[in-house]
C-alpha cells in the first residue's frame, strides 16, 4: 500500500492506493483493505470538489436513503480533464490495463471527476475509444436518486493516470486500444506491413498531418512542397497531407494505421499516433518559445510515443516570431504570449530532416521484407 498523499492525490485523500508491479496505482472496492465496505460518494458539485464527499459502508447496512449503483464502475479523477485527446487518453488508459489483468470486465458505468469536481462527459474522441473497448457505457451524474449518498456495488478507483504503470503493461494497453478501435471502425489490417508499389519496393507511407489556427504552419504549401519534394526522391515514398480537424474518429483511426511516418505541429491531434503500428516514426514542430519556456509540458508526446511503442523522431523549435513577449522576465506571461504562435519553415533542416527519417524508414521496411515476417495477429486480448 502506498501513502494516501503521496503522488499530490487529493480525491479521496484519506485513502491508500494499492500498488502492484508493472500496473497502476488504484483502489478496488470491495476488497481485504476495505474490509468488505464498499464506496459511496454524495454530492454532484462540478465547480468545487470539497461539496463533494465520500464514504465506505457495509453493504448489507446502508442507509435508507443511500442508492445502491449495481455492476462495476469505473471511477476517475483526474488532475486535466477529459476532453482533450492527450488527457483524456492518459485518463482512461489505467482502467483498460485493470481489465486486461481482470479477466477482460466491463464498466456498467463511468464516473468523472476532476479536482473533485463531478464531470458529465468525455470528450468524443476518448469517449468514441471507450465505445470501441467496452460497448456504450453511460457517465453517472448522480441525477434521479435523491440528495442521499450513491453508493457502488463494486468500483475501481484510478487517481494518478498511468503514472506507476510500467513500460510493458503500456504498451500492451496501447496494442489492446489500438486493435479495439480497428476493429469498431472495421480496418482489416491482414496486409499491413506487405504493401508494395509497382517496382515491387517496400511503400513508407508519410502523412503530413495538419492544424488550422494555433500552433499551424505558418506557410503551409511551402511546408507541403517540401515534404512532397523529399517523398518523390524515394522509391515507394507516399506522402498524404490532412486536416486534422476535417476527421472524424474512425477517419482518424485508418489514417494513422496506414502511417509509416507522422509530421505534425505540437497539438492534441498527435495523440492519434496511438492507431499507427508499433515502430512508426513520429516528427514534431513547435511554435517559438516552447523550447525554453514550456518545461515538461514539452515532452508530452515523447512519452506518448513510449507509451504508444513508436519511435519519436525529434522536433523543430521554430527560432523566429512576429511579436516579442512584452515581459521578457516573466516565464509563465512568455510562454502564454507564445504558446498558440505559428510555426515557420525552415527549408533546409525540413528537407535533411525528412530526408534522414524517410532513409531509416525505408532501410527498416526493406529489412522487414527480407525476413518475411509471420503476419501480426489481428485478435484483440480482451
Amino acid at each position: 500500500m502506498e501513502a494516501a498523499m503521496s503522488g499530490n492525490t487529493w480525491f479521496m485523500s484519506s485513502l491508500s492506493d494499492t500498488v502492484e508491479e508493472n500496473e497502476a496505482e488504484h483502489l478496488y472496492f470491495p476488497s481485504q483493505g476495505s474490509k468488505g465496505r464498499i464506496l459511496c460518494i454524495k454530492g454532484r458539485d462540478s465547480k468545487d470538489g470539497s461539496k463533494n464527499s465520500y464514504a465506505l459502508a457495509w453493504p448489507e447496512s446502508l442507509p435508507e436513503s443511500a442508492t445502491l449503483l449495481e455492476g462495476l464502475s469505473f471511477v476517475s479523477d483526474t488532475y486535466y480533464d477529459y476532453l482533450n485527446l492527450w488527457h483524456g487518453l492518459y485518463a482512461v488508459a489505467p482502467f483498460v490495463g485493470w481489465s486486461m489483468k481482470n479477466q477482460c470486465l466491463k464498466p456498467t458505468r463511468w464516473v468523472l471527476f476532476h479536482w473533485g469536481e463531478l464531470r458529465s462527459k468525455m470528450g468524443a474522441w476518448a469517449q468514441n475509444l471507450m465505445r470501441a473497448t467496452y460497448g456504450d457505457v453511460a457517465v453517472e451524474v448522480f441525477r434521479g436518486g435523491g440528495d442521499g449518498p450513491y453508493c457502488f456495488e463494486r468500483a475501481v478507483v484510478m487517481r494518478h493516470n498511468i503514472e506507476n504503470m510500467g513500460k510493458k503493461k503500456r504498451v500492451q494497453v496501447s496494442e489492446q486500444l489500438r486493435c479495439k478501435a480497428r476493429e469498431f471502425c472495421g480496418i482489416n489490417t491482414s496486409s499491413k506491413g506487405n504493401e508494395v508499389n509497382e517496382r515491387g519496393e517496400p511503400v513508407v507511407n508519410m502523412t503530413l498531418l495538419m492544424r488550422r489556427g494555433s500552433r499551424s504552419f505558418k506557410n503551409a504549401s511551402a511546408v507541403v512542397n517540401v515534404f512532397t519534394r523529399e517523398c518523390e526522391r524515394v522509391d515507394g515514398c507516399a506522402l498524404s497531407v490532412v486536416q486534422s480537424e476535417d476527421l472524424s474518429f474512425c477517419d482518424q483511426v485508418r489514417v494513422m494505421t496506414y502511417t509509416d511516418i507522422v509530421a505534425t505541429p505540437h497539438g492534441a491531434q498527435l495523440t492519434n499516433m496511438l492507431f499507427m503500428e508499433p515502430g512508426s516514426r513520429v516528427m514534431e514542430f513547435f511554435p517559438r518559445g516552447w523550447l525554453e519556456l514550456a518545461g515538461i509540458g514539452r515532452h508530452a508526446h515523447r512519452w506518448t510515443a513510449e507509451l504508444c511503442g513508436m519511435i519519436h523522431e525529434g522536433t523543430y523549435w521554430e527560432p523566429l516570431g512576429t511579436k516579442d513577449c512584452p515581459n521578457p522576465h516573466q516565464d509563465l506571461d512568455c510562454f502564454l504570449f507564445y504558446k498558440d504562435g505559428q510555426v515557420g519553415h525552415n527549408e533546409t533542416f525540413f528537407a535533411e530532416w525528412t530526408r534522414d527519417v524517410l532513409s531509416r524508414v525505408r532501410e527498416s521496411k526493406l529489412e522487414e521484407a527480407k525476413k518475411r515476417l509471420q503476419p501480426k495477429r489481428t485478435t484483440c486480448v480482451c
